[in-house]
């Protein structure tokens, strides 16, 4: 198996020094029937960690209880003054033991990792495709477009309006949001696709953003494609280490000349060019 060289593997200079660290959990509650969030008390991590970038989480409760390996988790909340944060699906005993954890208990973190979002300060609006909790990693993004008067223009796709989550996603930032439910057919790829040629079509976003589906990103990067839009997609992928060590990420991705090579997502992403990255 071919591999590239990691050119640009943790270069996110002098202030974000990826380091272990014990923080205090803030405030720990249900989202919802299947998501929980976490806040955690961490000021200096907060303000240099930037949306798309990922924590390694160590999944052990208050107790002790939780299994060995850590977990890699999208940022949901940062910046400075605010609570680092993390919205997550509880589905096995790795988010099982981090929903039991409760405020005052500690919990070690790794981080910041990976490769975040680019926000263009030329740009105007931008648009958002999330579905389930792929919104959590995007969620940061409408407040840095906020901070730099970047309108957002979010569509959310969720199995039904319980699953939603659209406050915990815009929080304060003012990004509109569009939802769309497997419940009554609206998320169908047809709907969706009609959806987002009539907002193409009446205010063109300056770039696109996607994660959470495989055929919601596949849409949007043939969109992308079609009307000249460039865009961004994290990637969701299991990970061992985090940190580019052991190479349990690697996924392929078509480098600037179009070949594909092999690139981890802890390092090189999990955020890549929406049309250099492949389906999964």
């Amino acid at each position: 198996m071919h591999l590239r060289p990691n050119i640009r593997a943790m270069d996110l200079g002098p202030a974000a020094m990826v380091a272990e660290r014990s923080l205090k959990v803030i405030e720990s509650a249900p989202v919802g029937r299947r998501y929980h969030r976490l806040l955690l008390e961490a000021p200096d991590l907060s303000a240099r960690s930037r949306p798309g970038q990922f924590f390694h989480l160590l999944c052990r409760d208050g107790a002790g209880n939780g299994p060995y390996l850590r977990r890699p988790m999208s940022i949901w909340r940062c910046g400075a003054g605010e609570p680092l944060g993390f919205l997550f699906h509880v589905k096995g005993k790795g988010t099982a033991a981090l929903a039991r954890l409760r405020a005052g208990e500690a919990l070690s973190v790794v981080g910041p990792l990976g490769q975040g979002f680019a926000l263009d300060p030329a740009w105007r609006r931008i648009l958002i495709l999330a579905r389930g909790v792929g919104l959590a990693t995007l969620a940061p993004l409408t407040g840095a477009a906020a901070a730099m008067g970047i309108a957002a223009d979010a569509v959310l796709s969720a199995r039904d309006p319980a699953d939603l989550m659209a406050e915990e996603f815009a929080g304060v930032s003012g990004a509109s949001v569009t939802a769309v439910f497997d419940a009554d057919g609206s998320s169908e790829v047809a709907r969706v696709e009609a959806l987002l040629r009539a907002r193409f079509a009446a205010a063109r976003p300056d770039a696109v953003f996607t994660c959470g589906s495989n055929r919601l990103f596949l849409l949007l990067q043939r969109l992308s494609a079609e009307f000249g839009i460039p865009g961004q997609v994290a990637l969701e992928q299991q990970m061992g280490c985090g940190l580019g060590m052991c190479f349990c990420c690697v996924r392929q991705i078509r480098d600037a000349s179009g070949a594909v090579v092999n690139l981890r997502v802890c390092a090189e992403g999990p955020v890549f060019d929406l049309q250099a990255a492949l389906a999964w």
